[in-house]
């Protein structure tokens, strides 16, 4: 061997182990990504050794375990991945509530970030210090936007557009719900928010067990499965995983009836149930950001109307919601207003609804015919709704068959 050769093979050698671990950082295939969560905090951390060996516990143990939890104190980094089957909210979300450069409204308001959570895959960092006081972070690539509840004041910041959206207020509702409803808390962002749903609506028509254990973000986890009874919805089961020693949900997930991956996967990579620090709640708008306040979009009742239709008043205007069945294949039956026709008393157009929201809709729909008629099934991998042609609209999360037969039946 020359006597450089040594020195060469150990230079290569370095970068070859170099040029791997960029690799393993950015290129890793989804089968073995687990191996890089520990470093690069993608994905939640699994159990280095197989599941956790916990004493058993019963489902209604489990249950009351969550609820006598007392934990109020939390931070940590949640990942949501959300797969309904739905087209890119990008253009339409802006052009229903105003998006940036908007006079109609804020880019930084919560109701114009709620969607891009209905679709793909987001990274959050929360904070909870009781009911008074959350921050919710939606990481992006080269920005950020944080949502802050702190006593009576709820801040909205949109990194990107540097825009802030403020409401206040004594009208801080139960829950910690401050005006508007408004707050951290009103967003499905963590495990808790989502299982207390589940359970909440959990009856006879639910089968609740426990389903062995795992670790989520470092921790210990019971895996509490709940399952639909009845046929016919598009929920094929819901798995929680409650930490085995405080009861917090770690992580929820979603697995439709149609199989496949996840509706819905939300969970905890890094969690730390400290008291977070006071100034992890404090916000001061940015200099040179625009400041919106909640009550300069409100309409009268406290809502948002959808950019471009200012003459939109809500449900009132609706004949009346009916719910056929009940549990998991539960169908809410809206009548349209005026059997479907606007104030002019001719039927509804394709013209009367913004192009964005048009192609959304036709992406999503699927003729049908019956005995009430026809309609279009507009689709998704958890809730399906059928509209007829007369306006009547049948929705809950059930399959196609399910809302031809309910509206079959409603004649």
């Amino acid at each position: 061997m020359a006597p450089n050769d040594s020195t060469r093979t150990t230079e290569e050698a370095k970068d070859l182990a170099a040029g791997r671990r960029k690799t393993a950082r950015y290129l890793v295939p989804v089968a073995v990504a687990g191996v890089a969560a520990a470093t690069i905090g993608l994905v939640p951390a699994l159990a280095a050794s197989g599941d956790p060996d916990l004493p058993k516990i019963s489902a209604q143990e489990l249950i009351e375990k969550m609820a006598a939890s007392e934990t109020q104190q939390l931070s940590g980094t949640v990942k949501i991945n959300t797969d309904l089957g739905l087209p890119s909210f990008g253009g339409l979300a802006g052009s229903l509530t105003g998006g940036s450069g908007q006079d109609e409204g804020s880019s930084a308001a919560p109701d114009a970030k709620l969607t891009e959570l209905a679709t793909g895959t987001h990274t959050l960092r929360i904070a909870a210090d009781g009911p008074d006081r959350q921050k919710v972070s939606i990481l992006e690539d080269s920005s950020e936007y944080s949502l802050i509840h702190n006593g009576d004041d709820v801040w909205g910041y949109d990194s990107a557009s540097n825009e802030v959206f403020h409401a206040e207020g004594d009208g801080q509702r139960e829950g910690g719900h401050g005006k508007d409803g408004q707050t951290p808390g009103d967003l499905p962002t963590t495990p808790k928010d989502l299982a207390d749903e589940v359970l909440k609506a959990a009856d006879d028509t639910t089968s609740v067990t426990v389903d062995g254990t795992s670790q989520v973000a470092g921790r210990d986890a019971y895996k509490l499965v709940v399952k639909p009874k009845q046929e016919g919805s598009t929920v094929g089961s819901i798995v929680i995983a409650v930490d085995a020693k405080n009861g917090v949900p770690l992580k929820f997930t979603l697995n439709p009836s149609s199989g496949g991956k996840a509706v819905v996967d939300v969970g905890f990579t890094k969690v730390d149930f400290s008291r977070p620090a006071a100034s992890t709640f404090d916000f001061t708008p940015p200099k040179g950001a625009k400041v919106t306040e909640a009550d300069e979009h409100a309409d009268g009742e406290g809502t948002r109307a959808p950019k471009g239709h200012e003459e939109f008043k809500g449900l009132g205007d609706m004949g009346g919601l009916d719910v056929i069945g009940e549990g998991w294949t539960s169908i809410a039956k809206i009548e349209g207003p005026a059997g479907g026709q606007g104030d002019s008393g001719t039927k509804n157009e394709k013209g009367d609804v913004p192009a964005e929201a048009q192609q959304f809709l036709d992406a999503l729909g699927d003729k049908v015919e019956g005995k009430f008629g026809s309609g279009t099934v507009f689709k998704t991998r958890l809730v399906n709704a059928l509209m007829t042609d007369d306006g009547t609209v049948y929705v809950g999360a059930v399959t196609k068959d399910a809302l031809v037969k309910a509206a079959n039946e409603a004649k």
